[in-house]
């Protein structure tokens, strides 16, 4: 070992390594001393460059996939809302925010948020929705609220929540709270008219449809026909465009 010390040591080199121990999930930092490929000596680091912490940080999640961070069905929503903005206008800078999107420039909207990330459960302790809202200046988060909003005011004043997940997105909300409705719901500036799911009162589909006047002149006769005796307490006019658009019963509309 001496000799190392002395007259080999031009074949003794130390090197940083910082990296994720999958073993221990946990970051580590250590020196190692070594000779060729033989590690003498492991030595903990206290401080190591925030750089190359982040960089290993990154290349776990590249490799372990987003899910290590704390999604939520708002954020993923939010996902699909600029993802939508972008596939209908390419040239307004609308940011790449699939999952291959965010994965491929990690060390961009990420790796600045990670130096008080050790352990497995610090991921989760990220605040993901500030760091992608951070992804678009304030002029384009804006923009987003007013061409995407998460919820949409139907004809009878509920505020019913849109599910950008599907392609196109989903409106999915009570047939009665529709009635008068003879245009379709749409974002984007009408360029992304939303698929109208009309509920049941028990909330299930009974029709889906982009074309909301052609069902009150043709389908909405058929479905009254067959759900007038299922669902008597709630109203079925003959003529829903011209009928009070409610999530009442005929009993409740009736004492307002």
């Amino acid at each position: 070992n001496a000799l190392f010390d002395t007259a080999l040591n031009q074949l003794v080199r130390t090197e940083v390594v910082a990296q994720w121990d999958k073993k221990t999930n946990r970051f580590v930092a250590e020196s190692h001393t070594k000779i060729g490929q033989l590690i003498t000596q492991k030595t903990a680091l206290e401080q190591i460059p925030s750089e190359a912490k982040r960089n290993a940080l990154c290349l776990h999640i590249q490799k372990q996939g987003l899910s290590l961070l704390p999604w939520t069905e708002e954020l993923e929503q939010w996902c699909a809302r600029v993802t939508l903005l972008a596939s209908i206008d390419k040239d307004q800078g609308w940011p790449d925010v699939s999952q291959t999107g965010l994965l491929a420039s990690i060390d961009v909207w990420l790796a600045p948020y990670l130096d008080a990330v050790n352990l497995l459960q610090d991921f989760k302790k990220l605040n993901l929705k500030e760091i992608l809202n951070n992804l678009l200046p304030y002029d384009k988060q804006q923009q987003l609220n007013q061409l995407a909003p998460q919820r949409f005011t139907v004809p009878s004043g509920s505020s019913i929540a849109i599910n950008y997940l599907e392609s196109p997105p989903v409106l999915a909300v009570k047939l009665q709270e529709m009635f008068g409705c003879e245009h379709n719901p749409s974002v984007a500036s009408g360029e992304a008219p939303l698929l109208i799911h009309l509920l049941s009162p028990a909330g299930r589909p009974l029709q889906i449809t982009q074309d909301l006047a052609g069902f009150w002149r043709t389908s909405y006769h058929e479905v009254k026909k067959e759900m007038k005796g299922r669902y008597p307490k709630h109203p079925w006019p003959d003529d829903p465009l011209t009928a009070i658009a409610t999530k009442l019963t005929k009993k409740r509309l009736a004492q307002k």
